[in-house]
């Protein structure tokens, strides 16, 4: 009798090892689990990346400019010499070079997404008859650049030249009298450089 509930209790263990051996993992290596087991190595990774620029440029030239030349005259003389009036003159340069570059922002935010060698996966061995084994690795990247570019030039010029008068009059002999010459010049130069 007392064989028989040796018997019957040694097959109670025996019973109880054959159901065990449920295992689960992040990641690593599964080994040496019973028969019947349930083996499972799950891996989940989600990178989401968000990007904005911004590049708001204004650029804004005035240029005001005014050019008068003085009068020249000859008048009320017996014998009048010349006058002659200088020039007069205006001149304006403007140069602008701006470049942005924002291609490197989404190069940077895509590297975040480099997982290595070393990640997921795993492995399981020696597992028991009739067990389930699983390796599971999900990836779940998500990547959203937005670039917002506002751009805006205004380039104002107002000049203003005038030469003055010239006269020989009221004169017994009159010379020469000459005005100069009144000149505007402007030059404006924008170049703009935007890489996204």
């Amino acid at each position: 009798m007392k064989k028989q509930l040796y018997r019957a209790a040694a097959a109670t263990v025996l019973g109880l090892s054959l159901t065990t051996g449920v295992v689960a993992a992040d990641t690593g290596n599964i080994s040496y689990t019973g028969p019947n087991s349930s083996n499972a190595i799950h891996t989940h990774r989600t990178n989401k990346v968000r990007v904005t620029n911004n590049n708001d440029i204004d650029l804004s030239n005035t240029n005001n400019q005014s050019a008068y030349s003085g009068r020249a005259e000859v008048r009320h003389n017996t014998h009048g010499g010349d006058a002659t009036s200088g020039d007069a003159r205006n001149t304006n340069s403007t140069s602008a070079n701006i470049s942005v570059d924002n291609s490197s922002a989404g190069g940077s935010g895509m590297d975040t997404f480099n997982t290595g060698s070393g990640f997921g996966g795993g492995s399981i061995d020696t597992t028991g008859p009739n067990s389930s084994n699983r390796i599971d690795t999900t990836v779940r990247n998500t990547l959203t650049i937005t670039n917002n570019n506002d751009i805006s030039v205004r380039n104002s010029n107002d000049q203003h030249a005038s030469s003055g008068s010239a006269k020989v009059e009221g004169n017994t002999f009159g010379g020469d009298a000459t005005s100069g010459d009144a000149t505007n010049s402007n030059s404006s130069s924008f170049t703009i450089n935007v890489t996204n």
